[in-house]
């Protein structure tokens, strides 16, 4: 299925995907490292090597991408090459970390053996990471779908503004993985009074970090389409269309923390209900509903529409738990 009736952006995307889908080991190896290392508290150098992978994508893509030096010209393939480059890097590092340094977790092959029970347990309480995760994907997909009867400038427009909603979004959700362990470490030790500590001051966090980043998208939608070289045609739909959009960061937020205390306290279909709810069960009806109803602005509204509705739900699952006395 063509997101684009653009031949030249449907080659272009095949070269690209071509390269980064088949390459994704070494960036899923890292951040199973990654999240090993934070959870015996150590959150600097899981950073940093992330870091260092990012610099070298930055620092590759316009050698690989224009041919600058002693490197080729590999056009957009140079572009995903320095992106597995990144990947690469950061699972050579993580590694050095894991099996060079002292660690409290150490790797000893001699005593691995599986274990079933833990196994099911693992993959029981990451579903709902899992599922946010992936929904993520299929939304993009999903608005593309939509946005493909307008023109390849609107879905060109959704990819930027998406990479700046992924700049907010994912600095907050670095404070709400930060909260998570501390949940679910004083749920395991059955101190209720910190673990409900713990969710009302990274509600409150991530609720003023939501309202700076709706703020910032407000006040300067110009300027972070112009990072993206935005054209005429896409700044003349694009800044009232950021703006919009901007306004379901307000109730993302608490829903998705919300989601988070469910799976911390092991309320895991709580949490992945929550997920639905935001990235399909009400956006796929809004944007088919909306669309409808405003053409493209009606896409733009889905998304407060259904992070309102998200929120909505959310809180009225988290009162019939506390209505049934086991939160």
């Amino acid at each position: 299925m063509h997101l684009t009736n653009n031949e030249e952006i449907y080659q272009l995307s095949l070269a690209y995907m071509s390269i980064c889908s088949f390459m994704q080991i070494p960036n899923m190896v890292h951040i199973a490292i990654q999240k090993m290392i934070q959870a015996t508290g150590n959150m600097i150098a899981p950073m940093w090597f992330q870091i260092a992978g990012v610099v070298v994508n930055f620092v590759f893509d316009p050698l690989l991408i224009f041919g600058i030096g002693v490197f080729p010209a590999m056009g957009i393939r140079g572009a995903a090459v320095a992106t597995v480059a990144g990947y690469l890097l950061s699972m050579i590092l993580a590694f050095a970390l894991l099996l060079g340094k002292k660690q409290k977790v150490r790797i000893k092959i001699k005593e691995f053996h599986i274990q079933k029970w833990m196994i099911a347990r693992i993959f029981a309480l990451g579903l709902p990471s899992f599922i946010m995760n992936a929904l993520s994907s299929f939304m993009v997909t999903f608005v593309n779908l939509f946005l493909v009867a307008y023109s390849d400038t609107a879905i060109a427009f959704f990819g930027a503004y998406f990479k700046v909603q992924q700049l907010i979004v994912m600095t907050v959700n670095g404070l709400i993985q930060g909260c998570l362990p501390i949940m679910r470490f004083n749920y395991g030790a059955g101190n209720r009074d910190r673990l409900h500590s713990a969710f009302r001051y990274g509600t409150a966090l991530v609720s003023g970090m939501m309202i700076l980043g709706t703020l910032t998208v407000n006040f300067f939608p110009a300027q972070l389409l112009e990072l993206f070289t935005a054209s005429e045609a896409m700044r003349s739909f694009g800044i009232s269309a950021m703006r919009i959009m901007a306004a379901s960061y307000l109730f993302c937020g608490l829903s998705t923390m919300i989601s988070t205390y469910f799976q911390a306290t092991e309320k895991v279909g709580s949490s992945i209900a929550i997920q639905l709810c935001r990235q399909l069960l009400f956006l796929v009806p809004a944007l088919w509903c909306l669309d409808k109803l405003f053409q493209l602005n009606g896409i733009w509204l889905a998304f407060p529409v259904a992070e309102t509705a998200t929120m909505l739900i959310a809180l009225v699952i988290m009162a019939w738990h506390r209505h049934k006395n086991i939160l």
